[in-house]
């Protein structure tokens, strides 16, 4: 019995000491701004959500102790609305203080599209970056679901409400209303660059067919300002704000209290279990993506 409540005991005093620590972890995670700072957001991924970036971009562009922003774009482009709101919100930024994007290994198509907002661009030479365009993909099931057996039934109001029904067949004139969408965002794009990057429209088409270029050609295209890596796009922001004493910091993402206890990415796991449960699908969309 005694050395059942000394294993009690000792149980007791390690599971203290985790809870200790992990809050230790927790509390201390926080970042702090210096009195001058230069805040590193950093863009990655997919570009398919822009709540948090723009919630952060907001933040720091009224708090008077961020003296410049440096987006560290690390993408590949994403869905057209949320690459045209994360460039909405840079444009509005960068009326307060300076915001230069310093583009790592990708920042192609979307990627590109949010950069052309900042004061300057900095490339490491050999980023792939370019890809001015639009795309939307879908399959058609059609003849594998007749030599199976499979019928689809639609009902619908209108003969283009199945817009790219993977069962039905390919329907002309659904594609040409998808071609004049993907059009006029194309556009859309191209007004973006040529008036973020000061090129005319008439010179950026002959170079917006959906090419790639590297960092050092991007730069000969005006595409991009200056060669270099983040510590080159810091210097610039610190010149651009007159601070040249700014500090640097890196805004880090707030996660979950549990996450941050337990150390994973526990509420991802649930987010995904919550996504099956409620039957959510991923959605066809127009996509600045390379």
């Amino acid at each position: 019995m005694k050395k059942f409540q000394k294993f009690l005991t000792m149980l007791g005093a390690v599971s203290l000491l985790v809870i200790f620590f992990s809050l230790i972890r927790f509390f201390s995670s926080a970042g702090i701004i210096p009195r001058k700072g230069i805040a590193i957001l950093k863009v990655k991924g997919v570009i398919t959500d822009t709540d948090y970036y723009i919630k952060e971009l907001d933040k720091l562009s009224k708090n008077n102790d961020v003296k410049a922003i440096v987006l560290r774009v690390d993408s590949p482009g994403g869905a057209v609305v949320p690459c045209q709101e994360l460039y909405d919100e840079i444009l509005r930024v960068k009326k307060r203080k300076p915001v230069v994007v310093s583009m790592g290994s990708v920042a192609a198509s979307g990627g590109l599209y949010i950069s052309v907002a900042a004061n300057k661009i900095v490339a490491d030479p050999a980023t792939i970056t370019g890809s001015i365009g639009v795309i939307m993909q879908t399959m058609n099931f059609r003849k594998i679901a007749d030599k199976i057996g499979i019928k689809v039934i639609t009902i619908k109001s209108g003969p283009h409400k199945d817009l790219l029904n993977p069962f039905k067949k390919v329907d002309p004139g659904d594609i040409a209303i998808v071609q004049n969408v993907i059009n006029d965002t194309y556009q859309q794009f191209l007004e973006a660059v040529s008036k973020g990057r000061g090129i005319p429209i008439d010179k950026l088409k002959p170079i917006a067919d959906g090419r790639i270029f590297s960092g050092r050609e991007a730069q000969k295209l005006g595409l991009v300002d200056e060669l270099g890596d983040l510590q080159k796009a810091v210097f610039i922001a610190k010149k651009l704000s007159h601070s040249p004493d700014a500090k640097p910091f890196e805004v880090k993402k707030e996660q979950p209290f549990i996450d941050k206890i337990l150390g994973g990415q526990v509420s991802v796991f649930f987010d995904r279990i919550s996504s099956i449960l409620k039957g959510e699908i991923e959605k066809k969309s127009l996509m600045y993506l390379y």
